[in-house]
């Protein structure tokens, strides 16, 4: 490689007018001359000056922390540029895996279990039939005990659905309504839309590359997509694990399983490369005002970015585990849940939180506040939910019904039932339930997956709940009855459901390589 002093003119030039500093940028055109480059012309990308020093960082700090195994060791010390380094190593190497369960390996865990009964169909007639009886009794069993749930728990009334109340026809997805997007070269784990432009979609891989998706009306058109290249990445594992759209759908960030956030334009360029964090990002948010980012990592911190920096505003250091999910309150208050069982609640600017909640009994894998900001539910592997709000250091209601972890949920959009707030919640029993958040009342219980529920999605108008699961089937549930309205059977888990903005278009994110696109969604 060969670097020219008028490349890197031509680059400071470039940085100079994107700062704003108009009369140093006139003098250093007229001293280095870049006027006369050959290079004036040259489509340069905005932070490319900031995003080349950052990367000749990391390659430092690479190179100092690599032992003779060819191992980079983890220090505590951050790599400054304008500092010497006094390196304070750990012990550990970024190739270690963390030694509590976090979403990944939960991840990784279905999928062993998705081979081990892969290899259990390939054996004999005889093991076939035998290992299907055996599954059949333990679907039978988990819908029983949601029966008898249902009849002993006082706070699960007694309409609740089962499965013997829904339609005895099913109605499957038109196959002409359905789009296949190929392109990743590894499992699809995140998708958003975009809130403005319905028709573009992001996807978040482990190819180490998420892609914006332009989807077409019709299946037989040509999907047209921009790859978001996420290399050279920390450590072996190449996860793009979270993404998320600014409220104008001009900017999307991503999270990686290395630890860096990247922002990028619309158009797939790189703004700003992000890596204060020391471990795995699992959730990414942007306020509502689109001036903050918010990111919850395995390093056990939280971080508030300036997008238009791509500089930390300032690191929240509270919990003691992995943070396995954020949310924003409102433009300057967020939400943190934690495998230490925590939920924190913080405000920029103040150093010490304004609510430390433990209730729980187990990780807390996520949190979201209600859309009027009022209220915060939370879900756990202690087979619980929570409602939670500021005026109370206690759950103001506790959600009792799954059988087995409950891995997410969500509230239903700006929507009531009755003068009800309506939350769903996803579990590991293979249900999905609906509930009166403030009463702690269920409402329905959805069953018609086989495996743990991983993500669901309302509708924009609560009309609609998806629900995706690793036991590859996406099914779309009318929220008014409980009745199950479609189903589509994919090639792989489903990892991440979402419905567009107008509501037209359901994207699932599945574990063989592919998105998944239902048009028509409102007929």
């Amino acid at each position: 490689m060969v670097l020219t002093s008028e490349e890197v003119n031509i680059i400071i030039y470039k940085y100079l007018q994107e700062s704003g500093f108009r009369h140093t940028s006139f003098a250093f055109q007229y001293e280095s001359q870049v006027e006369k480059s050959a290079y004036r012309d040259t489509h340069i990308q905005p932070g490319a000056l900031i995003n080349i020093i950052h990367k000749g960082l990391q390659f430092m700090e690479i190179e100092a922390h690599m032992n003779e195994e060819g191992e980079l060791m983890e220090c505590t010390v951050p790599f400054s540029l304008l500092e010497p380094h006094h390196c304070e190593l750990t012990g550990n190497t970024f190739n270690t895996k963390p030694v509590r369960t976090t979403k990944r390996q939960r991840k990784e865990t279905e999928k062993k279990q998705q081979k081990e009964r892969e290899k259990r169909a390939r054996k004999d007639v005889g093991d076939d039939e035998e290992s299907i009886k055996e599954e059949n009794e333990t679907v039978k069993k988990v819908i029983k005990e949601d029966e008898d749930m249902a009849e002993s728990n006082p706070i699960i009334p007694a309409n609740t659905t089962s499965e013997s109340s829904l339609p005895t026809k099913i109605t499957e997805v038109d196959p002409d309504d359905v789009i296949i997007l190929k392109g990743h070269k590894s499992e699809v784990f995140s998708c958003a839309w975009n809130p403005v432009t319905t028709s573009l979609l992001a996807s978040g891989s482990g190819d180490a590359t998420a892609r914006l998706w332009h989807v077409p009306e019709d299946k037989n058109e040509a999907a047209n997509s921009i790859t978001l290249n996420h290399l050279p990445n920390l450590n072996d594992n190449k996860d793009v694990t979270t993404l998320d759209w600014n409220p104008t759908g001009t900017l999307l960030v991503t999270g990686s399983y290395d630890g860096q956030a990247r922002i990028w334009t619309q158009k797939g360029q790189l703004r700003f490369v992000m890596a204060q964090h020391r471990g795995p990002i699992f959730s990414l948010k942007w306020n509502m005002k689109g001036d903050l980012i918010l990111s919850g990592s395995a390093d056990t911190t939280t971080i508030v970015w300036d997008p238009e920096t791509g500089e930390m505003k300032q690191q929240f250091e509270h919990h003691m585990l992995a943070i396995l999910d954020v949310d924003w309150m409102d433009n300057t208050t967020f939400a943190s849940c934690s495998s230490d069982r925590t939920i924190y609640v913080c405000k920029i600017g103040q150093t010490k939180p304004l609510k430390k909640w433990v209730g729980h009994e187990d990780e807390v894998n996520a949190v979201r506040w209600d859309p009027s900001g009022q209220y915060l539910a939370s879900c756990s592997d202690d087979m619980t939910a929570k409602i939670w709000s500021l005026s109370s250091d206690k759950p103001i209601q506790q959600i009792k019904g799954h059988t087995l972890q409950i891995y997410t949920l969500q509230w239903a959009p700006n929507q009531q039932k009755d003068g009800a707030k309506i939350l769903a919640t996803a579990s590991f029993d293979s249900s999905v339930r609906l509930w009166d958040a403030l009463s702690g009342t269920c409402l329905y219980v959805l069953n018609n997956h086989t495996e743990a529920v991983y993500s669901i999605s309302f509708s924009p108008d609560a009309s609609l709940l998806a629900s995706g699961s690793f036991d590859e089937v996406l099914n779309v549930w009318d929220t008014k009855d409980g009745t199950l309205k479609k189903t589509y059977k994919a090639d792989g888990g489903i990892f991440e459901v979402h419905f567009s903005k107008n509501g037209e278009k359901l994207a699932a994110c599945t574990s063989n390589k592919q998105v998944v696109i239902l048009n028509h969604m409102n007929k």
